[in-house]
């Protein structure tokens, strides 16, 4: 695909324990072929307090989402929740007062946590150089 400087971007991880998790950020520069320095939004560096600055390969890169408006959501629908400086994919397992839900992680079978709907967005894959939004878990 190939990024340029001050494109909009999110990172998944692939560390033990974030796997699943996307974190947005900022293309600074190319550094290698289909390797690009990006600063995050959320993370900073943990000794100077400054946004976090990474090489990452271009295959944990994507395009920032394009906003999905959802007001409420449903039981079963996919979702992203914004928990830890980034955005985890879950599965809304019940609705716990108007604007709450609780979120099942499948990746994370031992976390099911409440959020409000503020901090989720609709799921969406990035496949094939677009963006779907996903469909309910069967």
């Amino acid at each position: 695909m190939g990024f340029r400087g001050g494109d909009r971007v999110e990172v998944s991880s692939k560390q033990d324990g974030f796997v699943g998790s996307y974190y947005k950020g900022v293309v600074i520069k190319q550094v290698a072929s289909k390797e690009y320095q990006v600063m995050y939004k959320n993370l900073v560096d943990e000794f100077s307090k400054v946004p976090l600055l990474e090489h990452v390969k271009e295959d944990e890169l994507r395009p920032a989402p394009p906003k999905v408006p959802a007001m409420r959501f449903g039981l079963g629908e996919v979702v992203d929740a914004f928990d830890r400086d980034g955005w985890w994919a879950g599965v809304v397992v019940s609705e716990n007062s108007p604007g709450t839900y609780e979120v099942f992680f499948d990746l994370y079978p031992e976390y099911k946590c409440v959020y409000p709907a503020s901090s989720l967005r609709v799921h969406q894959d990035w496949t094939n150089q677009k963006f779907f939004v996903a469909s309910l878990f069967n």
